[in-house]
C-alpha cells in the first residue's frame, strides 16, 4: 500500500463516502422488510469472514484478544456497534434516508464535546465555531425551521433516533480512543470483535421479533440491500479508511465524512425519490460547515487517554 499515491487515496475515499451514504439508501429500503435488531444481526454476520480474514492476514501473530482485552471490546461492541446500528435503523423507519444521514454527519462534533469532556482535549475557537454550526445545522434538520416544534416537543421520533446513536457512536470514538491505549488494541482488531459481538449481543433480540414472521417474505432486494451495508459500508468501507489514515492521516480522511450527505442527498431523490428543499440544502451546508472547521482545525496536546490514537 506504500506505493499508492496520494490522488489514488483521495479517490479511495470519496469512494468510501459513496459506500457509507448509500447505507442511508439501502438500510431505508431495507426497513420496509426487515426490523431493527435483525437487520444489524443480518449485516454484520455477514461481514464477519471479511473482516476477520483482513485481520488474520494484517495481524497472523496477534489476531486473538487477551483475557484483559475482551472487557474493553465488549464495551465497545455494545457501545458503538450494536447500540448504534438498532438506533440507526430505528430512524430510518420514520424518517428519511437525508435527515439521518445530515444528523449523521454530526458525528465529529458530537466527538469532539465528549472528548473535551471527559478526555480533557481543549478546543480552540475555530473548533468551537465549527462545533456550534453543525448543532445549529441538527436542530435546523431537525425542526425545518419550524420553532413550534421545539415548543411543542413535536418531534420526528427518527431524527431523535438518530441523534441518539450519533451520541452512541461519540461515546464509542471517546471510549475506542481510551481503550486503544490503555489495553493496546489495535483499531483493525477492534473493529473485527466489535462487529462480532454485534452480532452475538443482537441475536436473541432477533428471536424477540419473530423471524419467521418477515423472513419467509424478504425479496431479493432486501437480502441484497443488507449485503451491500455489510460489505461496501462496513467492511470495504473500514479498509479504504484504514488505508487513507495510514496515508494522508486521520485529519485529512476525516474531511471526507462531508460527502457523505452530499451523496445522500443525491441517491435519495434518483432512487428513493425523497424531495430535498432548499431549507434542507441550508441546513446541510450549515453541518458541512461546521463538520470541516471542527476536523480542520488541529487538536491540541491531550491528555490521560487522550494520547491514544483513533481512526
Amino acid at each position: 500500500m506504500t506505493n499508492i499515491s496520494n490522488r489514488k487515496i483521495y479517490v479511495l475515499m470519496v469512494f468510501t463516502a459513496l459506500f457509507w451514504s448509500g447505507a442511508f439508501i439501502t438500510g431505508k429500503m431495507a426497513v420496509q422488510e426487515f426490523p431493527p435488531f435483525a437487520l444489524t444481526f443480518f449485516r454484520f454476520l455477514f461481514t464477519l469472514p471479511f473482516i476477520f480474514a483482513i485481520l488474520y492476514s494484517r495481524q497472523p501473530g496477534a489476531w486473538l484478544p487477551g483475557r484483559v482485552q475482551w472487557g474493553p471490546l465488549v464495551i465497545l461492541g455494545f457501545v458503538g456497534t450494536f447500540l448504534y446500528h438498532v438506533l440507526f435503523f430505528f430512524s430510518l423507519h420514520y424518517t428519511s434516508a437525508v435527515n439521518s444521514s445530515l444528523i449523521g454527519a454530526s458525528n465529529p462534533m458530537m466527538t469532539a464535546v465528549l472528548a473535551a469532556l471527559f478526555l480533557r482535549d481543549r478546543l480552540d475557537t475555530l473548533r468551537l465555531l465549527g462545533i456550534a454550526l453543525s448543532f445549529s445545522g441538527v436542530v435546523l434538520t431537525i425542526t425545518g425551521g419550524d420553532w413550534s416544534v421545539v415548543s411543542g416537543f413535536a418531534f420526528n421520533a427518527g431524527d431523535l433516533f438518530m441523534f441518539a446513536a450519533v451520541f452512541s457512536w461519540a461515546a464509542y470514538a471517546v471510549l475506542s480512543r481510551c481503550y486503544m491505549q490503555r489495553f493496546q488494541l489495535s483499531p483493525l482488531m477492534i473493529t473485527a470483535y466489535t462487529f462480532l459481538l454485534c452480532t452475538l449481543i443482537s441475536f436473541p433480540f432477533v428471536l424477540w421479533e419473530r423471524p419467521l414472521a418477515f423472513l419467509p417474505f424478504a425479496s431479493l432486494g432486501g437480502w441484497l440491500s443488507i449485503l451491500y451495508m455489510a460489505v461496501f459500508a462496513s467492511v470495504l468501507g473500514y479498509l479504504f479508511q484504514l488505508i487513507a489514515i495510514q496515508r494522508i492521516g486521520a485529519p485529512k480522511a476525516a474531511i471526507f465524512i462531508n460527502l457523505v450527505p452530499v451523496f445522500t442527498i443525491i441517491q435519495s431523490q434518483l432512487i428513493l425519490g425523497e424531495s430535498v428543499g432548499w431549507f434542507k440544502l441550508f441546513s446541510a451546508a450549515v453541518i458541512i460547515g461546521g463538520v470541516y472547521l471542527t476536523t480542520r482545525a488541529a487538536a491540541t496536546p491531550q491528555t490521560g487517554c487522550a494520547t491514544g490514537g483513533k481512526q
